[in-house]
């Protein structure tokens, strides 16, 4: 091919991408011309044309302009948000400031400080806030929720920016999609869920799960195909008579069938231990109805309930009013569970029009409710000013001043709430708090005030004397006494379960610390000078060594609080070390180093295997192969036990060794979320040839015979030794857990499959 030929097609080529983005730009412009925002559409040009100009010649990895991604960022905030002006110009910029030469300077002198404040938000930081080995994926999403703390809009956008990434996941390596789909599933999607997003919240799911654990997807979503036509008769037939009474009311309304996401779906089947045909749930209804004013909709929900009441019988522990008590997410519905015709379960879900849009638009709803009589969003409305809103964004600031100092100890302690369903509480005034579910009276104390929360010695609950730790349910009244000469105790951290008290507990204890390190520093310092010694790093390496602590801090600490007290062997030991000669006991005693290769796997005795380095030319984008012959050379943590059939990842730790994890593993969630560039992608080779553990729990109605049906599969028809069978029988039910040496998951479900079987077995689970 000639200069010519390759000019012609580079031109066809900028010919096309022109094309591509003006027509993506164009449909953006169409969608926020359609909301009722003010009409800033010069302003939206101008940002679209700067970010058009600086990422100029750059391609994402999918091959299409990048330009393309900020436009799909902006088009979800201005539609699937219904975001305004601000919004959308700093969605268009905020790639800009990380991916050229411009500056947050740059963007205020041209689009405003309000703008800039946004982008810089949205901008990822260089190095770490925690310190050198910690995650600066931590430290970024610490500086997205201070800036959030100040406009709401920043974490809007950013999980738009994370829609859209995990929408077009596809074209990374598989070790960026576990980090990044992990980093979705254990932050932005419970971000999403807290902000009432509930429709992103789903998508965010489905896409970490689909990159996950492609099978289970795909075998679920194949299922879910295959079942339509029996849900779609259900659902017929069990609206056919709602509709009917409704009608006779004279309501003006409509149903849609709900059917569960498949990540709900697999995460019920996990949590369950149950197959795809054992759960009920999976069809829902929902009645959206049109009230006569804002004033009935609470009045026409229970309306609704009483008619459907009477053609179906009702579940009565499982009404659920959200319709009076809104969750602190804004949702807002009346949940009622009824025994349809078929004998199945079949939960109704009754909302408002306004309610179905806050359900599924989150605060960005309420904005469209707040409008003016010109159709206009407030400034007010537009950054999220609502109540609960607030509290929970007061409660993130609290936290973010007095962050943990560990990267994942603070990434736990702002999620530990964003999943919480909720309770009612009232105070002794009768206010009413809402408090996430498993709130203990701690929790509560704190809730009220740290001072209150930091002397609590008690509470009442319901006019009775309960601990501290006793949990709360709905409908408590809950008064805490006090003592100022109580103090926080570090046992308090074991039963506060809300990230507010967590976080204040915390902050107290490592004040205290503080305090009692710096009191066993001066004990050390005015020791030494009595003896005419300085206080070096090597002298006290010396004596953290002599008494077995590890760490200086812990050993200040040690003497502060006066479990050490120092002597003549603390002497003796300081001179010896400094003329290089061991005497006393100490000369008699190996030292152990820390060096010590952790034991990797059960399916060897040779412990003298190196652990696998990776060295600089290690290829992270390529999947690492787990072969029998290397399996020995890599770290099996106890958290998971992963074997053969197991999607898995793996982990690089601080000494460069791998660690193997399953991809849903609790902690390999962290990893993904904090030490995302630590992860790769890892797949069994394995030939059949090295054994595993396993153990499977059974439960279910103990008769004669059974424990010999039971052997007899496992000995007889599937020919495998059992390593233990534990067996405990009360008042005629039984307990067991049977472990058993296999090759890979597939052996674990035939055996699981074959004990199925046996008749009284009710209950069969694989455990770690």
């Amino acid at each position: 091919m000639n200069d010519q030929e390759h000019i012609g097609k580079d031109i066809d080529r900028e010919a096309a991408d022109n094309q591509l983005v003006d027509q993506a730009y164009e449909e953006l412009i169409a969608c926020y011309v359609s909301s009722p925002h003010r009409k800033k559409v010069d302003i939206i040009n101008k940002a679209f044309n700067f970010a058009r100009q600086a990422h100029k010649g750059v391609r994402r990895l999918s091959g299409e302009p990048y330009i393309m991604h900020p436009i799909a960022v902006a088009t979800i905030a201005s539609k699937e948000m219904g975001l305004g002006s601000t919004s959308i110009c700093s969605a268009l910029l905020h790639d800009v400031v990380e991916d050229t030469d411009y500056t947050v300077e740059d963007i205020e002198t041209i689009f405003g400080s309000k703008i800039a404040q946004i982008v810089d938000g949205l901008t990822k930081i260089s190095g770490g806030i925690f310190g050198d080995k910690a995650s600066a994926q931590a430290a970024n999403f610490k500086k997205l929720l201070l800036t959030m703390s100040d406009d709401i809009r920043v974490i809007l956008i950013k999980i738009c920016d994370r829609l859209h990434n995990m929408r077009t996941l596809s074209s990374q390596p598989a070790n960026k999609q576990y980090k990044i789909a992990g980093e979705t599933l254990y932050i932005y999607a419970p971000l999403a869920n807290r902000l009432g997003l509930n429709k992103i919240k789903n998508e965010l799911e489905d896409l970490s799960f689909k990159y996950e654990h492609p099978e289970e997807y795909d075998s679920i979503k194949t299922k879910l195909a295959s079942t339509e036509k029996m849900r779609n008769l259900l659902f017929e037939e069990f609206t056919a008579p709602i509709r009917e009474a409704l009608d006779q009311m004279g309501m003006k309304y409509v149903i849609h069938a709900r059917v569960k996401t498949p990540y709900s779906i697999w995460t019920k089947m996990q949590n369950k231990h149950v197959t795809f045909d054992e759960i009920y749930d999976i069809l829902a209804v929902r009645i959206i109805f049109k009230p006569e004013s804002k004033e009935h909709e609470i009045n026409d929900c229970f309306r609704i309930y009483v008619a459907i009441n009477k053609i179906y019988k009702s579940h009565p522990e499982r009404l659920r009013d959200w319709a009076n008590h809104p969750k602190a997410n804004g949702y807002q519905a009346l949940h009622v569970t009824l025994m349809s015709k078929q004998g199945q379960w079949v939960e109704v879900q009754i909302r408002s029009e306004r309610m179905d849009d806050i359900a599924e638009q989150g605060f960005a709803a309420h904005w469209k409710y707040k409008q003016g009589a010109d159709g206009r969003v407030t400034a007010v409305s537009e950054t999220g000013e609502d109540g609960e809103l607030n509290d929970w964004l007061h409660t993130i600031k609290e936290i973010l001043d007095d962050p943990q100092p560990d990267a994942m100890d603070f990434l736990d302690t702002i999620k530990l709430n964003l999943f919480a369903s909720e309770i009612f509480v009232f105070t002794p005034k009768g206010e009413i708090r809402t408090m996430p579910a498993g709130s203990t009276a701690l929790d509560f104390a704190f809730q009220i005030h740290t001072f209150l929360g930091s002397h609590c010695i008690g509470a009442k609950v319901n006019h009775k004397l309960v601990p501290l730790s006793h949990r709360l349910q709905s409908g408590d009244q809950v008064e805490i006494l006090t003592s100022k000469s109580q103090h926080v105790s570090p046992t308090w951290v074991h039963f506060a379960t809300t990230a507010k008290a967590k976080t204040k507990i915390l902050a107290i204890l490592r004040r205290n610390e503080r305090e009692i390190q710096k009191s066993g520093e001066n004990t050390l310092r005015e020791f030494l000078a009595a003896h005419d010694m300085e206080m070096t790093t090597s002298v006290i390496d010396r004596l953290c060594a002599l008494h077995d602590i590890k760490k200086p801090e812990k050993f200040f600490q040690a003497l502060g609080n006066k479990n050490i007290i120092l002597g003549e062997k603390d002497i003796d030991e300081i001179l010896d070390n400094s003329t290089g000669k061991k005497s006393g006991w100490r000369k008699l005693v190996p030292f152990l180093g820390n060096d010590k290769k952790p034991k990797v796997s059960d399916n060897t005795d040779d412990e003298t295997t190196e652990l696998f380095l990776v060295d600089k030319d290690f290829n992270r984008k390529k999947p690492f192969i787990i072969k029998d012959t290397n399996i020995n050379r890599l770290i099996f943590p106890p958290c998971c036990r992963p074997i053969p059939g197991d999607d898995i990842l793996g982990y690089i730790d601080n000494r460069n060794h791998i660690e193997i994890h399953k991809r849903s593993c609790d902690v390999a969630t962290k990893l993904k979320s904090s030490f995302g560039n630590h992860i790769i992608d890892a797949k069994w080779d394995m030939h059949r040839r090295i054994l595993f553990d396993a153990t499977i729990q059974i439960t279910g109605i103990d008769r004669i015979g059974l424990l010999n049906e039971l052997t007899h599969v496992i000995s007889s028809q599937l020919n495998l030794n059992m390593q233990k069978l534990v067996i405990t029988t009360t008042d005629g039910i039984f307990d067991g857990t049977i472990q058993l040496k296999v090759y890979e998951r597939k052996d674990v479900k035939i055996i699981m499959d074959s004990l199925k079987a046996i008749e009284g077995l009710e209950e069969i689970k694989q455990i770690q």
